[in-house]
């Protein structure tokens, strides 16, 4: 048995143990898929000026993003992102949201909608944090 540590990996080997633990995992859960779902906003122009990524995963959704642009801050739009992405969610069974953000990101803007934070990752990367927020989403 040889153990290396690599400084730089090849990705074919990232890939390869995130497959195996994957497949491993899958082989336990109850639920069998991720749906992906998400939210853009476009302009006359067709250029995206806010949105969303999440997917849902058995009673979850879980949010991985929420961007708005700069010039549309403080007008509501990521309050109506944030009720159409949950709805959705609920309307695929969801029960349950969770998010991660950072401590200059947006943790008032989820607080003031219901998400409280379980869990801080401090010293993230190095002197910020990390919130996970967790929310019961209405059915």
């Amino acid at each position: 048995m040889n153990i290396e540590i690599l400084d730089e990996p090849e990705q074919a080997l990232i890939n390869f143990l995130d497959k195996k633990i994957a497949d491993f995992n899958w082989s336990h859960w109850e639920v069998n898929e991720r749906k992906p779902l998400a939210i853009q906003i476009t302009d006359d122009q067709g250029d995206i000026i806010a949105g969303s990524s999440a997917r849902t995963f058995g009673n979850w959704l879980l949010i991985n993003t929420l961007w708005v642009d700069e010039s549309l801050r403080g007008k509501k739009v990521g309050t109506r992102i944030l009720a159409e992405l949950e709805k959705a969610a609920s309307g695929r069974g969801c029960t349950l949201s969770m998010l991660d953000t950072l401590n200059f990101q947006a943790m008032p803007f989820y607080e003031k909608h219901g998400y409280q934070t379980k869990w801080v990752q401090e010293h993230y990367p190095k002197t910020g944090c990390k919130y996970f927020m967790v929310k019961e989403l209405v059915q």
